[in-house]
């Protein structure tokens, strides 16, 4: 009767694809006297923004309000930091909203916002990372994470190299844009139906803007058509112009992006640029690493601070480097502010690391994965020496073992060795097609950078026919998450998973939640739910242990039938013992509290343990390139992720699947493109290649890594959100093989995202250098 570990759907998965499932827009049938909202843009990079002229908006028939700054009873920022301004007199970044239009109809809205005059100051405007670099435009605070003596490490190793990089950003593309519907409650508070992965976060921006205590403000996240990351706090200030909306004019208001709006409007994944000077063995062993790093923050903090602070301690990722330094700026750009995109900061600290093994590898004609087995973590020790086995930042390596047995097991189940011989047969005899082979790994940290974020409510309701409804922080983007509650309150309480609802994520329901993300969804909120049930079923048991007549300890609950060890065969139905304890006035509803236990983290000096435990994996990919084009096809992939017991096993391959193709995506083909004049140029699908079917691996071949039980994580589980994106480097190196193997060896540079265009340059400054080296 096990429920946790069983292969389930997703909770939502008929309501998907039925199209029942309801999100934050669908809700607006229920409201006739809604208003539309439509924003006024900025046609500047950077601008003064000197009149807004709105006479014009109000004769358009249907326009009811033009929302400005002088609006706002409270607070007129959208951010918790108070550097956004909801309505700003200085635009900083092409396509900012500077006002908003109420109207009757969406078609009015529009029609009005086109009315509104905006009289602006053209301004200079910083737009790549390497002029903010120059100009000295930074945000946040400088990051620096050490061990060792790098300077003496480096000019005591035998060989150095020197080198840069840089990885362009990432639209996020989910399927629903950035929605928010807002209402006044009959007591004169405000109802804020979100998609958001932070309620508590977009409860409180609402109350700033409007000058309200937060318990006069409730936000709603029934769904979301996907997140990423993108809806952590972007989903902030759209929830805040249809509350104001909503407290200006009495009449619930709508506020829902339309694709080439949320893509003007939204951060992206951070653009990072990376310098580094890294000092080797012959064999490969690296001896002394210093790397600079430098993340494109658009023109307001936001979370860029934390992503880079994960860039920074992920710049290891499964390697032990004696003597590294890795020191982090945020630049300050006139472009969206960038934020939170799965893997937060992770992916692109392994990408720069990764660059710098294969440079070492093609240097001194070794194999790739050969230099990458030789660097990791536990790779050399004879006896356990804790100072090798612990990061740059200070956190010790527990479980480095599990790196080297996925790294062995992918190798002999994926027939490297063999593949890599037949490979090099198949590019000896085709002069216009090469193959590459890679293989990498991911060591990723799980919990928040911020210690605080760790922790996790739930409130969990037994009724007395014995059905049960769950309540949590945690809100579901399509990952699984509400699936992976049920079946934990199911198999703690031992009632059939059918019996269990789970109610949409509400603040006057669990208040000071989290975010979900980090991919702490289901360790935080699970524990919480966890806990929850256990208080309930050790009350039920009480109960149960008088009508059986033995010790509490001795009952049985499973399958919605309680039994006592001693006679399984007389068992009771749960609902019996549910009404029993009514009867007897026994309380049948329960909180629960989760906080992730042994987090220590001091900024000033990253150092500490940021991370409960780490999640690995590795991916083996195979690639064939067409020389005179760049184009090339995945021919195969295979991938060995751990997930500890897993607690839903569909839903985590699932997410392996698509997280392993949406970093393919990143590193591949989608190129984020900015015009001269700072105006976002790929802003629809059809100027922002996406991967689609036929950039599938045509072999994907996936498992989960088996016997993997993490002690002190719910029922043994690991996160799953974020990790499985980073697999995709494999791709990317194995690009760089089949690349390389058009020339005779040495450096490959190749551009990120490796497009096919990007693979042709390649090519060509490969097959330049063997002139070069002919001559």
């Amino acid at each position: 009767m096990k429920v946790v570990g069983k292969a389930i759907p997703h909770e939502s998965a008929r309501e998907h694809v039925t199209g029942r499932a309801l999100y934050t827009d669908d809700l607006l049938q229920r409201y006739p006297h809604l208003l539309h909202a439509w924003p006024v843009q900025l046609p500047q990079a950077h601008a003064r923004i000197l009149e807004l002229k709105v006479s014009g908006a109000y004769r358009v028939p249907g326009v009811v309000k033009v929302l400005t700054a002088a609006d706002v009873p409270g607070v007129n920022d959208s951010h918790t930091h108070q550097d956004e301004p909801l309505f700003p007199s200085e635009g900083m970044f092409f396509g900012q909203a500077v006002a908003w239009v109420l109207a009757e109809s969406e078609e009015a809205a529009r029609l009005g916002a086109a009315q509104v005059k905006v009289e602006f100051e053209p301004l200079p405007a910083i737009l790549t990372i390497k002029e903010a670099i120059a100009q000295g435009s930074f945000q946040g605070s400088r990051l620096q994470a050490r061990r060792g003596e790098v300077e003496r490490g480096l000019q005591e190793a035998p060989l150095r190299l020197e080198g840069e990089l840089e990885i362009g950003g990432q639209e996020h593309f989910y399927l629903e844009t950035q929605a928010s519907l807002a209402y006044l409650d009959e007591a004169g508070g405000v109802v804020v139906h979100s998609s958001t992965q932070h309620p508590s976060e977009t409860q409180q921006v609402v109350a700033q803007v409007l000058g309200l205590p937060r318990n006069r403000v409730v936000v709603q996240c029934l769904r979301m058509g996907g997140g990423f990351g993108g809806k952590e706090t972007q989903a902030n200030p759209y929830a805040a112009v249809a509350a104001l909306g909503a407290w200006l004019t009495g009449r619930p208001v709508r506020v829902r992006l339309n694709r080439s709006q949320d893509i003007t409007l939204s951060g992206k994944r951070h653009p990072f640029y990376a310098r580094w000077k890294v000092g080797f063995t012959p064999e490969g062993q690296l001896l002394a690493l210093k790397m600079e790093l430098y993340a494109d923050g658009g023109w307001s903090l936001d979370l860029s601070e934390a992503v880079l602070a994960r860039a920074v301690c992920h710049s290891d990722n499964a390697y032990f480097i004696p003597h590294m330094e890795v020191i982090g700026r945020v630049c300050k750009t006139h472009k969206t502010s960038q934020t939170a995109f799965r893997g937060f900061g992770g992916p692109q600290g392994m990408v720069f690391i990764e660059e710098v093994l294969d440079r070492v590898a093609r240097t001194l004609g070794l194999p790739p994965e050969v230099v990458r087995e030789r660097n990791f973590y536990g790779a050399t020790e004879t006896k356990l020496d804790p100072e090798t086995l612990t990061t740059h930042y200070g956190q010790f390596v527990k479980d480095w073992e599990r790196m080297h047995q996925i790294w062995h097991e992918l190798k002999l189940s994926s027939d490297f060795a063999q593949r890599r011989a037949e490979i090099a047969a198949f590019n000896a005899t085709h002069p216009h097609l090469k193959r590459g082979l890679a293989i990498t790994p991911v060591k990723f940290g799980i919990s928040f950078n911020l210690t605080a974020f760790n922790q996790a409510g739930a409130l969990v309701l037994i009724y007395q026919d014995g059905s049960v409804q769950v309540n949590h922080g945690g809100t579901e983007m399509g990952q699984g998450l509400h699936t992976k509650m049920l079946q934990i309150a199911a198999q703690t309480l031992g009632v059939p998973l059918e019996r269990v609802r789970l109610m949409p994520t509400r603040t006057d329901k669990i208040p000071n939640t989290s975010a979900t993300a980090a991919s702490s969804g289901a360790d935080l909120n699970g524990g919480a739910v966890l806990e929850a049930c256990q208080k309930l079923k050790a009350r039920l048991a009480g109960i149960a242990a008088q009508e059986f007549g033995v010790n509490p300890a001795d009952i049985v609950f499973e399958g919605g039938q309680v039994w006592s060890i001693w006679n399984p065969t007389q068992a009771v139905p749960y609902t019996q013992i549910v009404q029993k304890a009514y009867a007897q006035r026994v309380q049948l509803f329960a909180d629960g509290f989760y906080r992730t236990p042994g987090l220590h983290w001091d900024k000033s000096r990253m150092w500490g343990k940021p991370f409960h435990y780490f999640a690995f994996g590795a991916a083996v990919a195979e690639v064939e390139v067409e020389d005179f084009t760049g184009a090339y096809r995945v021919r195969r992939v295979d991938l060995l992720h751990d997930v500890g017991d897993s607690l839903s096993p569909l839903v985590d391959l699932g997410q392996v699947e698509g997280g392993f193709i949406q970093g393919m995506g990143w590193l591949t083909l989608e190129e984020l493109r900015w015009d001269a004049q700072g105006q976002v140029a790929t802003r629809s699908a059809s100027t922002y290649k996406l991967p689609s079917f036929s950039e599938l691996p045509e072999v994907f071949k996936v498992r989960l890594l088996p016997k993997a039980t993490e002690p002190g994580v719910v029922y043994g589980s690991k996160a799953v959100g974020e990790p499985p994106l980073m697999l995709a480097l494999s791709v990317r190196e194995a690009l760089r093989e089949a690349v390389g193997a058009f020339g005779e060896g040495g450096v490959v540079e190749l551009a990120s995202p490796a497009t096919p265009e990007a693979v042709f340059w390649a090519i060509e400054r490969v097959r330049e250098k063997m002139l070069i080296s002919g001559d």
